[in-house]
């Protein structure tokens, strides 16, 4: 890949989805990209820069952001997040929403959804009073092709093997050749939908916690501000942010603060925002 080349696909990827791809990044983006250029029946990924330079095929255009977008995920991933959910996030949130009796959960850059799935059989394992409450989980991702898995609930030995302790694994999955099926119970109880977090965002409903987890690290400052500025908008105001253990809100000029006394990377509005 000449230098040119990785000039313009950066600044390609990063006016589509915001993603920031350091120098250096050159093998990475030869590695993912190869795959596409095979795909569209290209001879090298120099053929498919050339080909994105020349035409508006938008099918083409999408399968290059995506490949470049990262999928790692994993189940009950860092597991300080869910063990703060477990005993402290969700009590206090069951008790504030007694009334009502509904929690409008959001999963913002799910990947190929086993976070979303993570927090319901967390719910169905600690929180059978929950069962006859009105529990929204919703799921994004900016990927049609991780979010067709993620719909699929199919996984592979090794992705069944992080982080999915056995207990969970027998009860709510089966074995099916070489993959694990998701019950179909469990998948229902997600919607996945199709959203960029860099783009305008659709109307949502009040979001009582949002996981927003390892995604902002490869934005620029004012895409977080950005981000994060929107998510005030639509988390409630005693609601629950989650970012991931490298993320921070400091000095991005933000309504969140951390909670301090709570483990995983858990903020709350600081001040009022209006929607």
């Amino acid at each position: 890949m000449t230098p040119g080349e990785y000039e313009f696909v950066c600044k390609f990827v990063r006016e589509r989805s915001s993603i920031v791809l350091d120098s250096g990044k050159e093998y990475l983006v030869d590695t993912r990209l190869a795959p596409v250029a095979r795909q569209f029946q290209l001879e090298s990924v120099s053929a498919l820069i050339a080909k994105l330079r020349a035409t508006r095929d938008a099918d083409l255009q999408t399968r290059v952001v995506e490949a470049m977008v990262t999928t790692e995920t994993l189940f009950f991933r860092d597991r300080d997040p869910f063990e703060s959910l477990r005993t402290t996030v969700l009590p206090d949130l069951i008790r504030r929403r007694a009334g009502e009796r509904q929690l409008n959960v959001w999963s913002a850059a799910c990947s190929t959804g086993q976070e979303a799935y993570s927090f319901v059989m967390l719910v169905r394992q600690h929180f059978p009073e929950l069962a006859d409450w009105n529990v929204s989980v919703l799921a994004t991702d900016l990927s049609e092709e991780v979010l067709a898995k993620a719909r699929a609930g199919r996984y592979n030995q090794v992705e069944i093997n992080r982080g999915l302790p056995a207990a969970l694994m027998v009860r709510y999955f089966k074995q099916t050749g070489t993959t694990w099926q998701l019950a179909d119970d469990v998948r229902r109880a997600v919607e996945f939908r199709a959203l960029n977090l860099t783009k305008p965002w659709p109307a949502l409903p009040r979001m009582d916690l949002v996981f927003l987890r390892n995604v902002m690290i490869y934005f620029d400052v004012d895409t977080k501000k950005a981000v994060l500025q929107r998510a005030a908008r639509v988390l409630c105001p005693d609601g629950y942010l989650l970012l991931g253990g490298a993320e921070t809100t400091l000095n991005l000029d933000t309504p969140f603060q951390r909670v301090e006394n709570i483990k995983g990377g858990f903020h709350q509005l600081a001040k009022q925002v209006t929607r």
